[in-house]
């Protein structure tokens, strides 16, 4: 009787196991890298170092972020960024500024690079938002920082509700990379013009 009510318990905990079924995958996703925008001359004499962009903690996970009211926020358990926001952002930033061929060099800030100007900032928002309709919402603002005087010379906000063309993740993904790429955009023209105004 012993031996039969092991085995009976024996079979209920296997057969609890599988009803809860196999681990759902996790899916990766990553924003595109902007298109290398046609090259010019060395139109400003100036060297960067693109430096790190801060974030919240949230943005600094890989997690993909959603929002669903005004001060609640959660994240996708199986839908993650490839790398966190902040790093894809640095790595779009990058290409962008030396890819336009606009500046003396372009290089990441590290110990050892030699620049005139620090480009950073600040990553607030790379969220899911359904409040009114579904949008990928992006904000962040770069500054310039120039090492000679020890001041901010420049500065951009961006902040863009971009509609979702869907109702899937990667329907929101693909709305993330037109908003990011159309701020990053923004910001570079921005910073362009700052450099063509500025005396030299």
């Amino acid at each position: 009787m012993r031996r039969l009510f092991e085995i009976s318990f024996l079979l209920i905990v296997v057969a609890l196991a599988s009803a809860c079924g196999a681990v759902r995958p996790s899916k990766y996703y990553a924003l595109d890298l902007p298109p290398a925008p046609p090259a010019t001359a060395n139109t400003h004499d100036a060297a960067l170092l693109v430096g790190r962009l801060s974030a919240p903690h949230l943005y600094r996970d890989d997690r993909i972020v959603y929002r669903t009211g005004e001060t609640q926020i959660g994240t996708y358990e199986y839908h993650r960024w490839a790398e966190p926001p902040t790093d894809m952002l640095e790595s779009m930033l990058l290409r962008l500024l030396r890819g336009s061929g606009k500046y003396r060099t372009v290089q990441r800030l590290a110990s050892n690079t030699q620049g005139d100007y620090i480009v950073r900032g600040r990553l607030y928002q790379l969220e899911e938002s359904s409040s009114p309709s579904l949008a990928a919402r992006v904000s962040f603002e770069l500054e310039l920082y120039e090492k000679k005087s020890g001041t901010v010379v420049w500065s951009h906000f961006y902040s863009h509700d971009e509609p979702v063309n869907g109702t899937e993740v990667p329907d929101v993904v693909q709305a993330f990379n037109r908003n990011v790429q159309r701020g990053l955009a923004e910001d570079t023209a921005s910073l362009d013009q700052f450099f063509t105004s500025r005396p030299r």
